[in-house]
């Protein structure tokens, strides 16, 4: 039987309990809503259709993204493969408009300034105060991590360059042992890794979104060249992160 090519898979949690009031989620820890535990099922149902397994996973630290692992893992009959949750996939710090409904925000800061929060990469909403009870210092799970690590807002650079740092250190030399890596995550955290990946310029990043609750799988050869990127599933309904679309709605 021959050896599978190394394969990485992308997939972006479904909807959260936080979609109907339309608030920033960021590093709150906001769990599923139905909808987003059905997206699950049917991932991991195309999975199994498609023929794809990995040999580990990765996720953040926050349950939308947990949960949604453990259903694909639990549906694919897969709970046995390692798991690694890391903070550095964890979505985007929204700085001040953490947990805040996005009209809140419109109305406070202006249309012009929530886009170009959220669709540059070098700019970032107003931190948090170090004493505010949403900033990460406060949250056990990060106790461990060194204040400086912890971020009181996020540029997308800023975020690209910690899901870099883990995606180098660990996640390529997996792929390049011949892994299959799945990694379930969020808009923003898989938004900069496919800029990585598909080579997406700077000034093209407002474009760039993934749907939610549809796998991208990406194949390479032994030389981490990507050989096929595509969606499974309904891969039709499914935008190219790298096109450019005029009215992108933001991700979050």
């Amino acid at each position: 039987m021959s050896q599978p090519p190394p394969q990485l898979i992308l997939f972006r949690h479904g909807a959260c309990m936080w979609a109907k009031s339309d608030r920033f989620a960021g590093w709150a820890d906001v769990d599923l809503n139905p909808t987003g535990i059905a997206e699950a099922h049917r991932a991991a149902h195309w999975l199994r259709r498609a023929g794809i397994g990995y040999d580990v996973a990765y996720t953040s630290v926050l349950k939308r993204a947990i949960r949604s692992l453990w259903i694909i893992l639990d549906e694919m009959n897969l709970l046995w493969v390692p798991v690694v949750r890391d903070w550095r996939l964890n979505e985007r710090h929204y700085g001040v408009l953490e947990g805040v409904k996005r009209q809140d925000a419109l109305e406070r800061y202006g249309q012009d300034a929530i886009v170009t929060w959220q669709h540059t990469c070098d700019a970032a909403p107003p931190p948090l105060a170090a004493d505010d009870p949403r900033h990460p210092r406060h949250d056990p799970r990060y106790a461990r991590l060194p204040a400086e690590t912890l971020p009181a807002t996020e540029t997308l650079r800023q975020t690209q360059t910690r899901v870099l740092a883990l995606w180098h250190a660990q996640i390529v030399p997996r792929i390049q042992a011949g892994e299959r890596v799945l990694i379930v995550a969020h808009a923003n955290s898989l938004r900069v890794l496919v800029k990585h990946l598909d080579g997406i310029p700077d000034e093209a990043v407002g474009n760039l979104r993934l749907p939610s609750g549809i796998p991208r799988l990406y194949t390479f050869d032994a030389h981490m060249h990507i050989t096929e990127r595509r969606y499974l599933g309904k891969a039709v309904d499914a935008p190219n992160p790298s096109a450019r679309r005029a009215h992108a709605r933001p991700s979050r």
